[in-house]
C-alpha cells in the first residue's frame, strides 16, 4: 500500500509540474517549457501504462468493471489524448487547460484508490492534500511578495532618476526594465502554484466533509487574487503594458492579496 501511494503521489507531482510548465508555455510560447511539460506528462503516462497493462495481464480484461477502474482508464485516455494533441497540433491553450482537468481527475482517482485498498489511510491522504494546499498557497504568496518588492524598487529607482539624486544608491539597483521583467517572471511562476493550491483545497474540502461552500470569504478571496494576477499577466502579455502602468497593477494585486490573507481568513467558516 505504501509503495502504491508513493507512486501515485509521485505521478501527481509530475502532473503538477507539467501544469506549471504548460502555463509558462501558454504565456511565453516557450519551446523549452513546452518540452519539459511534455516529458513530465510522458513520465506519468508511462507509469500509468505499466499499471494498466499489468492489470490487463492479471485479469485478462480491460479495467472498466468498477467505477475506480473506469476512472483510472479515463485518466489514462485523457493523458494519451493530451500527449497526442501536444505532439501533432501544438495547441498551448488547449494543453494548459487539458492538463488542469487531467490533474483534477488524477487526484480524485488517487483518493478513490486509497479508499478501496485501505480506507484507514484516507485521513493521511487528505492531510497530505491539505498540507500541499497550504504549502503551495504560501509559496505562491511568497513569490507574489517578492514581485511586489521588485515593483517597489522600480518606483523607488524611477523617483531617484526623475529627481537626479541618489546616484550612489542607483548603482545597487538593477535597471528599470530588468526590475519590471523580474517582477513579471516571478508572477508567471506564482500563478500556476496558486491554481494547483486552489484545486487541492477544493478537493480536500469536498472529500473531508468540511463545511465548504463557494461563497466562503476565503474561497472568494483566493479566486479573486488568482483573477487579478491573471489579469496582470494578460495585460502584460497581450496588452503589451510595461513599466509603471503594469507595476501599478502589480501593487494593487498585492494589496488585494493582503486583504484576502489577513481579513478574509478571519471571516472564513473553515480557514483558520
Amino acid at each position: 500500500m505504501f509503495a502504491e501511494r508513493f507512486i501515485q503521489e509521485g505521478m501527481l507531482i509530475f502532473y503538477g509540474l507539467s501544469v506549471i510548465f504548460y502555463f509558462i508555455d501558454f504565456l511565453y510560447h516557450n519551446q523549452k517549457a513546452n518540452r519539459i511539460a511534455f516529458w513530465f506528462l510522458s513520465m506519468v503516462w508511462v507509469i500509468q501504462t505499466i499499471f494498466l497493462l499489468t492489470e490487463i495481464v492479471l485479469t485478462s480484461s480491460f479495467p472498466v468493471q468498477t467505477f475506480n477502474d473506469g476512472l483510472y482508464t479515463y485518466t489514462w485516455m485523457v493523458i494519451t489524448f493530451s500527449l497526442s494533441v501536444h505532439y501533432f497540433f501544438k495547441l498551448e491553450f488547449f494543453m494548459f487547460f487539458m492538463s488542469i482537468f487531467g490533474f483534477i481527475v488524477m487526484i480524485l482517482h488517487t483518493i478513490r484508490s486509497t479508499q478501496i485498498v485501505d480506507a484507514t489511510q484516507i485521513p493521511n491522504v487528505l492531510n497530505e492534500i491539505l498540507a500541499a494546499h497550504i504549502m503551495l498557497a504560501l509559496l505562491s504568496y511568497g513569490l507574489f511578495t517578492v514581485s511586489f518588492i521588485l515593483a517597489c524598487l522600480f518606483f523607488m529607482q524611477y523617483k531617484l532618476l526623475k529627481s537626479k539624486k541618489g546616484y550612489n544608491w542607483l548603482r545597487r539597483f538593477q535597471d528599470l526594465e530588468g526590475l519590471e521583467k523580474r517582477a513579471f517572471q516571478i508572477i508567471v511562476l506564482a500563478v500556476p502554484l496558486l491554481i494547483i493550491s486552489i484545486i487541492l483545497g477544493v478537493v480536500w474540502a469536498y472529500m473531508s466533509g468540511a463545511e465548504f461552500y463557494w461563497g466562503d470569504s476565503k474561497t472568494v478571496g483566493s479566486i479573486f487574487v488568482f483573477l487579478i494576477y491573471s489579469w496582470y499577466l494578460f495585460m502584460r502579455v497581450q496588452g503589451n503594458y510595461r513599466g509603471k502602468a503594469i507595476l501599478r497593477l502589480n501593487v494593487l494585486s498585492f494589496f488585494v492579496l493582503l486583504i484576502n490573507f489577513f481579513l478574509f481568513n478571519t471571516l472564513s467558516n473553515f480557514h483558520f
